[in-house]
């Protein structure tokens, strides 16, 4: 079982990602440490497009891929971008709680009533795409999916440090998860 972990001081870090990128996130997030000068990325963070998040980091500091759930799996090219052509060498991948992407199934008659109402779909139309899709977005605990998000891209990139991470909506602060 995951367990996550406060950040109240650097100490709090896990050893792990000490004096790394990741490092730096947590303590300009978690910590309000003074802002650096950047003209180049050091990180990519992986975070859900949810609305209710915002990071407190430095300008240049990082580059962001926002998706569902910080699902990564359809964002890949853009990972190897990062990491090939922006010299990335670390990657936080931030989940969150009460997350959409958990339990799609129960939102189903919400999605399809919204791209009827707000999209102009047919109600055929908009079942079929929620049918297609939802499987392949579905979470399910977005701290757990999130480690093992993290795994998988451990193993596709085997010299990039990524650290699974997890962001409460509740007081906007950052948690390392043990793995």
């Amino acid at each position: 079982m995951n367990q996550l972990i406060e950040i109240n001081s650097s100490e709090d870090i896990l050893s792990a990602y000490q004096n790394t990128p990741i490092s730096l996130l947590i303590e300009y997030h978690n910590l309000n440490k003074t802002f650096d000068d950047y003209t180049e990325a050091e990180l990519l963070v992986g975070m859900c497009m949810d609305h209710r998040k915002h990071l407190h980091i430095p300008d240049n500091f990082s580059y962001i891929i926002r998706t569902g759930g910080a699902n990564l799996r359809y964002s890949e090219f853009k990972v190897s971008y990062a990491i090939s052509v922006g010299g990335i060498k670390h990657i936080a991948l931030i989940g969150h709680n009460n997350c959409g992407m958990v339990n799609l199934v129960s939102k189903k008659g919400q999605f399809i009533d919204g791209l009827v109402n707000n999209g102009g779909w047919s109600k055929e139309r908009a079942e079929e795409h929620f049918n297609n899709f939802a499987p392949m977005f579905e979470i399910g605990n977005a701290a757990e999916f999130v480690t093992l998000e993290a795994n998988r891209l451990r193993n596709k990139y085997p010299n990039v440090v990524v650290a699974p991470l997890f962001y409460n909506v509740d007081n906007n602060k950052l948690y390392m998860i043990e793995e």
